[in-house]
């Protein structure tokens, strides 16, 4: 039953590539269009500036606000930030010691 699911699973996928390539074909057509007037192309720097460069520096931008406005605030979590485990051991031993002193004098 896998197999039969799979072969049309992939059938459909093949069949909607072959649409979506069909009916593409006009948007790669290399007739110009009637009042289509392109303008000059990118250079490479053009292309690497636009489309590496400056995402890349946006992203840099937008992660340093973020930091600015991160450590612009004191700490309020209430929950686990203020929690220290070694702080917690010794109060569990002196407890202990508490409490087998208190048996012992019984």
């Amino acid at each position: 039953m896998d197999k039969k699911n799979a072969l049309r699973a992939g059938a459909l996928a093949a069949g909607t590539t072959l649409m979506m390539l069909l009916m593409s074909s006009p948007a790669s057509a290399l007739t110009r269009d009637d009042g289509d007037d392109p303008g000059t192309g990118l250079s490479v720097i053009e292309t690497l500036g636009l489309f590496v460069v400056a995402p890349i520096v946006l992203y840099l931008v937008i992660a340093g606000l973020v930091m600015v406005g991160d450590k612009s605030h004191k700490k309020k979590d209430p929950t686990s930030s203020n929690i220290t485990t070694k702080a917690d051991f010794p109060i569990v031993l002196s407890r202990r010691k508490a409490r087998t002193a208190e048996t012992t004098r019984e």
